[in-house]
């Protein structure tokens, strides 16, 4: 089942599948958010954004806009 960053439940994991190159910053790449590559959600802030993830062992932080463009596939375990 492929959705958006925007739509993981906390605690989710998924495989960053595909993304709009010009949404997402370069820092993300160079941080590790790349196809093929485990994403989970950790935390959302108070009002929705931004979203707190763990990307290959590296916590940061997204805007809700950004997490938008990033296409996760969600493997069948990981479904709720």
């Amino acid at each position: 089942m492929e959705i958006n960053l925007a739509q993981l439940q906390i605690g989710q994991k998924g495989i960053i599948q595909d993304f709009d190159i010009d949404l997402v910053p370069l820092k993300l790449l160079e941080m590790g958010c790349l196809p093929g590559n485990e994403v989970q959600l950790l935390q959302v802030a108070p009002f929705g954004d931004p979203l707190y993830l763990n990307v290959n062992d590296s916590h940061l932080a997204i805007r809700l806009e950004t997490a938008l463009a990033i296409m996760v596939e969600i493997p069948n375990e990981e479904k709720l």
